[in-house]
């Protein structure tokens, strides 16, 4: 038995070569054959800890894969020989890739890679969330395709997204031939292979459908098999009756529901998840089909627009200057403000008023609404700065961070068994802004804070709610799961350290602890550094009858 410089011990082996890389977490064994030897195994992960996504108590075990697939899986050794590369994973979870339910994957053309993605463990991400999902999807699915990707991709078909080519930012219901155009639009995209329908009836044009229109538009969607996933309509002093239009679409359309990033706003509304969840349990008790998505923080991160009252942003930001320059609806409208500012969003302290990506003025980048009033000669109270959150949006916007969510609504949603994991996360790269941390590290911070640190969950009970959960909810039947046939995404992490390491001021930090991520058979990450290899692909949902 031979000890590497780095402290890994290696058993020699006949025809291997080894290589210790970077710390030395992981030992690599490399058939010394060539790659056209005759052996049954592309790549072996031997003493692991497998927590296999199903809920089920971890097991001792070993790995094999030939290509995109888990070819075997053994409690006892495998032969080293058998395989043209082996892991050596002692002292790691070997995992199914992380599934983020949650993901804003609008960069991804741009960043193919999905660094800020893979590298917290994700091999699969449900993008198109918050009715944004991109149109027409056929085409930009068959682009993805090409791009090369770090990762798996699936997509939801967007209602705001809908909506706006149909009737821009009209604050009105549809005609009969509008309604009927969108919903065309949805079964288009339903069998160009979206999952199903999400919406963001928080934000503009969404916050002016009625319920009956999104439950004729769900109906599309459950004709296919697809499933309904909703931003509430309020997330604050509305939440209850947010909560309760979402079970009644999709008690209505009859189609399966998400309340996605579920949370409680503001301080009213701190400590109210135990009304939401146990109408959730009321719910299901009932019949309906309805889960959570969540992400681990206390702060959400939206755009500036969303302190200004969705009425006055009808047709954009030419028609709100114009009704500004009205006294009685530059009244109302700054009313509108400050009331979000104190009971929403804001959280009754401008110091909680985030911006995290400003393009107008990036020296504003990290900083928050009580740092530009100071800047500004202005009081940093909610009434003096209203009219600056309106000079913003006016500006053309910015990017925020809130933080106005209880550490507690945070625990009690994470613990519900029906609750996933979406990180709610933008792509990202150093250097762009000052975003969300959540970007770079929802999943190791689940790991680390929450089952190792704050114990909400067991170490089998998180990683069932980042994949086997999650793969369910998607009608993924071979992803999420480590067992003969599922799919070879796997990721090795360390449950000693893994931790996420971004802040809110210092938010482009990749995490720790994450070794291995494997997509469809393929290192993507290796001992914690990325590789050139993009084996991921779009996964698109076959449409099926109810």
């Amino acid at each position: 038995m031979a000890e590497s410089p780095q402290g890994v011990t290696v058993r020699p082996l006949r025809l291997f070569a080894f290589a210790i890389l970077s710390a030395g977490t992981v030992a690599v064994a490399r058939h010394a054959q060539t790659a056209t030897s005759e052996v049954p195994y592309d790549l072996l992960i031997v003493n692991a800890r497998i927590v296999d996504g199903s809920g089920a108590p971890a097991s001792r075990g070993e790995v094999a894969i030939a290509g995109q697939s888990i070819a075997r899986i053994s409690a006892r050794p495998i032969p080293r020989d058998s395989a043209r590369m082996v892991i050596d994973a002692r002292g790691r979870v070997a995992a199914p890739g992380f599934i983020d339910m949650h993901a804003h994957l609008e960069p991804l053309l741009q960043m193919p890679d999905a660094q800020s993605a893979v590298r917290q463990g994700v091999t699969l991400a449900l993008g198109g969330p918050d009715g944004s999902g991109p149109l027409p999807l056929g085409a930009y699915l068959d682009s993805a395709d090409r791009a090369g990707l770090g990762i798996n991709v699936a997509y939801l078909v967007g209602h705001n997204s809908i909506r706006r080519i149909v009737m821009g930012t009209a604050n009105r219901p549809p005609t009969d031939a509008e309604l009927q155009l969108m919903g065309s639009m949805v079964g288009r995209a339903m069998h160009e292979g979206a999952f199903g329908l999400s919406t963001g009836l928080r934000y503009v044009p969404g916050f002016y459908a009625k319920t009956d229109e999104v439950v004729a538009l769900a109906r599309v969607a459950a004709d296919s098999g697809g499933i309904y996933t909703s931003h509430l309509r309020e997330e604050g002093v509305g939440l209850f009756a947010g909560v309760a239009e979402a079970l009644e679409i999709g008690r209505q359309a009859g189609i399966p529901v998400i309340l996605t990033h579920h949370k409680a706003i503001g301080r009213q509304m701190w400590g109210r998840s135990v009304v939401t969840l146990g109408m959730v349990d009321s719910a299901r008790a009932a019949g309906a089909d309805v889960m959570i998505d969540q992400y681990p923080y206390t702060a959400s991160s939206t755009s500036l627009d969303v302190l200004v009252p969705p009425w006055a942003l009808e047709g954009g930001r030419d028609e709100l200057r114009k009704r500004l320059q009205d006294p009685v609806l530059r009244d109302s409208i700054t009313r509108g403000v400050e009331d979000y500012l104190m009971n929403d969003r804001g959280g009754g302290d401008t110091r909680r008023v985030q911006f995290a990506n400003v393009a107008w003025d990036h020296s504003l980048d990290g900083r928050t609404l009580h740092d530009w009033a100071i800047r500004k000669g202005v009081d940093p109270g909610a009434r003096q700065s209203a009219p600056l959150v309106l000079e913003g949006v006016l500006n053309g916007g910015a990017s925020m961070v809130f933080h106005v969510i209880d550490e507690d609504d945070v625990r009690r949603i994470m613990a519900h068994p029906m609750t996933m994991i979406g990180s709610d996360g933008r792509l990202s790269k150093p250097g762009q802004g000052v975003p969300h941390p959540r970007n770079y590290g929802t999943f190791p911070r689940v790991l680390g804070e929450y089952v190792r640190e704050r114990r909400v969950l067991t170490l089998e009970q998180a990683i069932h709610k980042m994949t086997g959960l999650s793969a369910r909810r998607l009608g993924l039947e071979t992803r999420g799961c480590i067992r003969e046939g599922c799919a070879a995404d796997i990721t090795i992490f360390d449950p000693a350290t893994v931790a996420d390491k971004g802040t809110f001021t210092e938010p482009h930090q990749y995490p720790v602890g994450i070794d291995w991520v494997i997509v469809n058979g393929t290192p993507v990450v290796v001992d914690g550094r990325m590789t050139a290899a993009r084996p991921g692909r779009v996964l698109r949902r076959t449409p099926s009858s109810r």
